[in-house]
Parts: C-alpha cells; sequence; structure tokens
C-alpha cells in the first residue's frame, strides 16, 4: 500500500521538475512532509526555501483545484513560512 507521502510525490514529480528555483517543502499535518526541488518531488524532510503547511484535504483540494490556494492561505487553512514571492510560485506548480 503507498502512502499518503508517495502519492504527493507521484503527483507533483512531474508539475515540480524543472519549475521550481530552491527548494519548498510541503509539510502534510499528521503525514509527513515533501521537498520539491527542480528535480522533483521527494519524501523528506530538510530546509527550504519555503515552507507550506495544511492538511491533506487542503492540499488534495488545491491540487485538484476545488481550493483556491490564496483563499486557502488567506482563511488560514494553508501557513506559509518563508518568501510569500516563491509560496505563489509553487502553488501556481500546485494547481497547474
Amino acid at each position: 500500500m503507498t502512502s499518503i507521502i508517495d502519492e504527493y510525490v507521484g503527483n507533483l514529480t512531474p508539475k515540480a521538475k524543472g519549475q521550481i528555483r530552491g527548494t519548498a517543502k510541503l509539510v502534510i499535518t499528521d503525514h509527513g512532509s515533501v521537498m520539491l526541488d527542480e528535480t522533483g518531488a521527494t519524501a523528506g524532510d530538510g530546509p527550504a526555501d519555503v515552507v507550506l503547511s495544511a492538511s491533506d484535504e487542503v492540499f488534495r483540494n488545491i491540487l485538484s483545484g476545488a481550493q483556491n490556494p490564496i483563499t486557502a492561505y488567506m482563511s488560514g487553512k494553508l501557513r506559509v513560512e518563508g518568501n510569500v514571492q516563491r509560496a505563489l510560485k509553487v502553488s501556481a506548480i500546485l494547481t497547474a
């Protein structure tokens, strides 16, 4: 059985590959984290230029297009630590 983190890695690798400068980390509450960089996505928890934290449900809704990432941020469902410009770039990749 694949883990939730493995699902995110599989879904995000093609979206992130060649699209991200530096590193971004998605922290999925109660499940772990995914690192994104120009090579794609990997399971892990390392230093990052920007960290986006939310529940699995919120990230899935963002990925499916059901939740606007900016609205999620404004309503407190999505937390951002670090460069907000970079967070916007990451959210654009997530919704692509």
